[in-house]
Formats: C-alpha cells, sequence, structure tokens
C-alpha cells in the first residue's frame, strides 16, 4: 500500500481547485474501490513508445544493419507493424507478441537473422518501460492508495513494477496476461474482483472514452473520463466524472 501523505501533500489535494472536475452523477459514498488505466491516464504513452523505437533503430544499425537501411526511423517501423496487425488478428490483444513479430518480420524482409527478434524486443520492452508520469500522478496515486484498493486495468503492455510503480497497487490486469482487453467486460469483473468489491462498488479512471468509460459503464461501474485535451464527449453514455487533470480526482473523492 502507499507511503502516508506529508502535510504538504494532503493540504495541497484538500485546497485542489475542483473546478478541474465535473461530476455529473457520482455516488461518492458508493466507491469502495478503484480500478485506473495507465497509458495516458499516467504518462503520456506516445512519447515513450517514440524513445524506445528510436533506441531500437540504433540497436539494429549495429546488429542487423540490412533491416536498419530498410526500416531507418519510427514512422517505417510502425508501417511495418500495421502490416503484421493485418495479418495476425489473434495478436492485438498481445502488444509485446505484436512488437516482436513485427520485428521479427522486419528482419525477415531485411534478409536479416529473424532470431535478433528475440534481443531487439527486450531492448524495446525495457525502454518502453521508461515512462515519464503525468506531474500530479505521483501524487494522485498516493491519495487513492491510501483510501481504497487500486488495481491496474491496461490494455497495453507497461509492467507496473518495471515503472516503479507497483507498491500503490493491489493487482494489475494487462489484455496480454489475462486474454481479452476493454472494453470486454470480463477483465473490468476481474479487476474488481481482485480489488474485492463488487463492479458496482468500483469507480474506472482513464482516458479512453470507448474503452475505459463505456467499457467500465457497461460492466456496471461507475466511471471518471480523464480528458486532459478538452474533448467533446461523442458517446450516448456520459461518464459520472470529467477530468481535467488526475489531481482533480482527489479533490472530488477527498
Amino acid at each position: 500500500m502507499s507511503e502516508t501523505l506529508s502535510p504538504q501533500q494532503a493540504a495541497s489535494i484538500a485546497t485542489h481547485d475542483t473546478a478541474s472536475a465535473i461530476a455529473h452523477a457520482l455516488d461518492v459514498g458508493r466507491i469502495q474501490a478503484i480500478t485506473i488505466d495507465l497509458d495516458d491516464t499516467l504518462w503520456p504513452v506516445w512519447p515513450t513508445i517514440t524513445r524506445a523505437e528510436e533506441a531500437l533503430a540504433e540497436w539494429l544499425k549495429e546488429n542487423a544493419p540490412a533491416t536498419a537501411r530498410a526500416f531507418p526511423d519510427s514512422r517505417s517501423l510502425r508501417g511495418i507493424r500495421m502490416k503484421v496487425e493485418a495479418e495476425r488478428p489473434e495478436l492485438l490483444h498481445d502488444l509485446s507478441a505484436m512488437r516482436r513479430e513485427s520485428i521479427r518480420e522486419a528482419l525477415r524482409q531485411s534478409g536479416d537473422d529473424p532470431a535478433l527478434a528475440e534481443p531487439a524486443f527486450d531492448l524495446f520492452f525495457e525502454h518502453r518501460q521508461r515512462v515519464v508520469l503525468f506531474d500530479d500522478a505521483l501524487q494522485t496515486l498516493e491519495f487513492l492508495a491510501g483510501r481504497y484498493p487500486v488495481v491496474a486495468l491496461s490494455n497495453g503492455n507497461a509492467d507496473i513494477r518495471r515503472v516503479g510503480i507497483d507498491r500503490y497497487f493491489k493487482a494489475a490486469f494487462s489484455a496480454r496476461e489475462f486474454g481479452v482487453g476493454k472494453p470486454d467486460a470480463r477483465i473490468f469483473h476481474a479487476a474488481a474482483r481482485a480489488a474485492g468489491h463488487a463492479c458496482e462498488a468500483t469507480l474506472h479512471v482513464g482516458d479512453d472514452a470507448a474503452l475505459d468509460v463505456q467499457g467500465a459503464l457497461g460492466a456496471g461501474m461507475q466511471t471518471a473520463w480523464l480528458n486532459m485535451e478538452g474533448k467533446s464527449w461523442e458517446l450516448p453514455v456520459r461518464p459520472h466524472a470529467t477530468l481535467n487533470t488526475l489531481s482533480a480526482l482527489c479533490g472530488i473523492l477527498r
């Protein structure tokens, strides 16, 4: 569970301007557990992926020069990944396998040893865990973990232990390990069970309107939509709360 909040942190949360959060119909008294998305909720994912792809490109220059020439940058590597996505739909829930097979296909097409896909993916995966958290992410996680069981729920392949935030979570669920991802209700149900509470007593927090909000609503959860970019809501169902920042959630729940 989390460390104790310092008086300064507690005061910061308690005085947070909750104008950045709109609680449409959130029943705070019913919340006994939290599930929370990772990518683009606790950190921006695409800068992380770009840095990992750049590190992979440098590795290929030294270890698979023909592949490095054929696929010299992030854009070209993503192009072959899209090809593998189309050809291997059974891997869509497993982003690690998708990335590994994309690298293998690039090596194969270029005439390099396809076995290099394993060490190449290991390097990519190491850099993929080097995320840069949003400024208020740790403070928010400490606040939540001090009050509720918190479970990570992601379609991505971030590892909360390798990222260094596992102390805030009771459990973590990924589409790769579970076999299906959001918005399938089964992964939300499993996360709520891991938290020790019913879906009706669980609040799910995430940035994706369809995967996070619509999926969690379909599973019977309350939802908080993290909308830091000021997007318009376009789905017929609505989240129970809309947040401009993560720390705004603390203001609602305190």
